[in-house]
């Protein structure tokens, strides 16, 4: 499996695509706001002969779900969140204009995430592993094979994701990791909602959140 990134929107968020041999794709979290974004995503996806099969977001802050109606415009595929996160989806048009972003386009999920239960498209299989504490519904998706983590905005280099917004909680967030992350190998790669990719290693001995 393949993890091709992108940095969009004014927020400096990370959208991810999925993509193995059989040149199905998953995109997760898409923060393509502006045309442009959303024409050099679909530009790549077209240059690599990608097929977008799913659209999976871990959790649904305004910044990780500006280009869901996009992809699923464009390519026709379901769309997954967990439940928890239903109701954060759905108020996002209620502070996106105030936000400075009035052209936002909702959308609807059309099923739920379930942790414990895997994904597949292609040859891979992602787990589902509930996060919460930076939102209600948070998941992240581990690929063992490739030992590669899609961790939204649980735990950053150096950092933890925010938890003062609604439905965020510290003891929450911090349980998450030592639960749901921190038991996975230290050689696991981390790819972060915000910022550069980290490993679980680094972050077990260096984050000062987790000592």
């Amino acid at each position: 499996m393949t993890v091709s990134g992108f940095t969009f929107n004014a927020f400096s968020e990370n959208t991810y695509l999925l993509h193995d041999a059989t040149k199905q794709c998953v995109v997760i979290d898409p923060g393509c706001y502006e045309k442009a974004e959303q024409q050099a995503l679909k530009a790549f996806i077209e240059a690599e002969g990608l097929q977008v099969v799913l659209l999976l977001n871990t959790h649904c802050h305004i910044d990780h779900v500006f280009g869901n109606q996009f992809i699923i415009d464009t390519y026709q595929v379901p769309f997954l969140i967990h439940e928890a996160d239903l109701s954060v989806l759905r108020a996002v048009p209620t502070y996106a204009p105030s936000y400075g972003f009035p052209l936002y386009n909702p959308a609807e999920p059309t099923g739920f995430l379930t942790p414990g239960e895997p994904v597949t498209f292609g040859e891979t299989t992602l787990e589902v592993r509930f996060a919460p504490g930076h939102a209600p519904g948070h998941v992240v998706f581990y690929h063992e094979p490739t030992e590669t983590v899609i961790g939204g905005d649980v735990l950053f280099q150096g950092s933890i994701g925010r938890t003062d917004l609604p439905g965020g909680n510290y003891d929450t967030l911090i349980e998450s990791i030592r639960t749901q992350l921190l038991t996975l190998p230290d050689s696991v790669t981390v790819y972060p909602g915000h910022g550069p990719a980290t490993t679980i290693g680094a972050e077990r001995r260096s984050n000062p959140f987790l000592r």
